[in-house]
């Protein structure tokens, strides 16, 4: 299932609201790097995929920006090493 993830700059984070509730996933930009610090969603909806939509939809934007991801959150750290074609977007 795909969530509609909206995009919001001036918050820097990525939302969907499932089912009334709110899911993000926040970073910030500093020097070309978007550092992402935190990724949440509300333990009913676990286990859907959200949390996963969501950085995917974070990473496509970066890749899009031109910008370097530090994975600053744990899921988003492990989410990248599960899926390898986003290995080029990793600072080091």
């Amino acid at each position: 299932m795909t969530y509609a993830v909206r995009h919001d700059p001036a918050l820097q984070r990525f939302e969907a609201t499932v089912d009334g509730q709110l899911c993000v996933a926040d970073y910030r930009l500093r020097g070309g790097l978007m550092w992402m610090t935190h990724t949440y969603v509300p333990p009913p909806l676990e286990g859907r995929g959200i949390a996963s939509e969501l950085v995917r939809t974070a990473l496509d934007f970066a890749r899009r920006e031109g910008l370097r991801v530090v994975p600053a959150c744990s899921y988003v750290d492990g989410w990248m090493r599960r899926h390898p074609e986003t290995g080029d977007l990793r600072s080091s």
